[in-house]
């Protein structure tokens, strides 16, 4: 039986212009790590695409924190924790089917679809905007405004309250390393609770064409809880916004630097949802990985990891395996056998997913076809990452000709 070595987390990880090398060096060296987390919390990571993908699907890895409660209570940073409760990320079967199935419902194939000339319009207004100055930050004016008034008005949140949870957003999305970090996250997470609430109760007032509206009547038939409904309607739009305001900026910086595939792509648009699908493999905003829970011993290869342990299953790490794709350090948006991990497997997968797809390919694509010559206003060395779990930039400023000088 293999004894794994202990590594630690580079403290900069997230805000790496490259983290992919330290995620290789983990996976050469072997399967399983242990890992000691931020706040000298200890783990186990698992690196290769194979095993992560079984792990992910595997119900002895559980995403209830409560089945590794003694690893988390011996560490008193995180004794006092949010547990989580209520929510769809964290529930295990038949709570899951019953949490996501109440939500399942606006997020299906056909009602993204409807979505589509909506966002459109949103990415129109916002380019509107900024358009005629000639200069954008692509990351605050564009690649997180679309996403977050999708998701507003999918959720029914006054997109006048943006700033208000936008702040507490970026709270919980960073990485706790102390006392008091672990501190600022559960204060911004209660507050989050607590703006939810408040619209919660609106809806129970009048409801509205919107998802918290259809939250509040699951509630009523008994389906949720008042608990449950708070939950998932932060969960909704903490997820809702993050992952896809990082999933576009990272996509242009990309078509940036590769300029024969931004050339490929503007010459035929139809090859954008595949370079996205290229994109979220390569850099997806999933860092690090999916955190799982033993509920008993589990073994990959020759390492058995026991139960009740912290699990990392490393996303980026698998979608960079050489044994599952075709020099994976290479961007190649050809690439037609690509079934990443970004989006998660089993059923954890991203209810979001289709979502995100959609608002990426209309972000994209509308912003190569009405500003034909995009280019960095700054060296892309000085681009800054933000130090939150979702992987992505802080700012892009981007420069081009302004539309009054065309």
């Amino acid at each position: 039986m293999t004894v794994p070595t202990m590594r630690s987390i580079p403290d900069d990880l997230e805000r790496r212009p490259d983290p992919y090398p330290w995620l290789d060096e983990l996976r050469t060296a072997g399967p399983v790590h242990r890992l000691r987390l931020r706040g000298d919390l200890d783990a186990w990571i698992v690196t290769r695409y194979d095993d992560v993908q079984r792990g992910l699907s595997d119900p002895r890895l559980s995403s209830d924190q409560r089945h590794a409660e003694a690893v988390y209570s011996a560490n008193p940073l995180f004794k006092n924790r949010p547990k989580g409760a209520g929510s769809m990320l964290t529930a295990e079967p038949p709570d899951h089917g019953r949490l996501r199935g109440a939500v399942s419902r606006a997020f299906t194939l056909r009602r993204i679809e409807s979505l589509r000339p909506r966002v459109q319009e949103i990415a129109d207004e916002l380019i509107d905007a900024f358009a005629p100055r000639g200069t954008v930050d692509l990351v605050s004016e564009y690649a997180f405004a679309l996403p977050v008034r999708v998701i507003c008005e999918l959720l029914g949140v006054p997109i006048e309250d943006r700033e208000k949870f936008q702040g507490l957003t970026t709270k919980v999305v960073t990485p706790p390393r102390d006392a008091a970090s672990i501190m600022t996250v559960m204060a911004a997470y209660e507050g989050l609770k607590e703006y939810i609430r408040g619209l919660v109760a609106l809806k129970n007032v009048e409801r509205g064409d919107d998802l918290l509206s259809e939250l509040v009547s699951a509630g009523e038939d008994g389906r949720l809880s008042d608990e449950e409904i708070t939950i998932s309607g932060v969960l909704l739009l903490v997820g809702g916004h993050e992952t896809t305001g990082n999933l576009i900026s990272t996509s242009v910086r990309l078509l940036l630097r590769h300029q024969d595939q931004l050339a490929a792509v503007r010459a035929d648009p139809s090859l954008l949802p595949r370079a996205i699908e290229e994109y979220l493999r390569f850099d997806g905003p999933n860092v690090l990985g999916a955190y799982r829970h033993t509920t008993e011993d589990v073994t990959f290869g020759d390492v058995t990891i026991p139960k009740g342990q912290i699990v990392v299953l490393s996303i980026s790490a698998a979608n960079h395996d050489p044994d599952r794709f075709d020099r994976p350090d290479i961007v190649d948006i050809g690439r037609a056998d690509n079934p990443h991990l970004s989006f998660g497997h089993g059923i954890h997968y991203c209810l979001g997913a289709p979502l995100a797809r959609l608002e990426g390919e209309v972000a994209i694509g509308t912003l190569l076809r009405r500003i034909p010559d995009l280019q960095l206003a700054v060296p892309e060395a000085e681009l800054i990452w933000r130090p939150a779990l979702p992987r992505g930039l802080q700012s892009l400023p981007l420069r081009f000709t302004s539309v009054h000088d065309r």
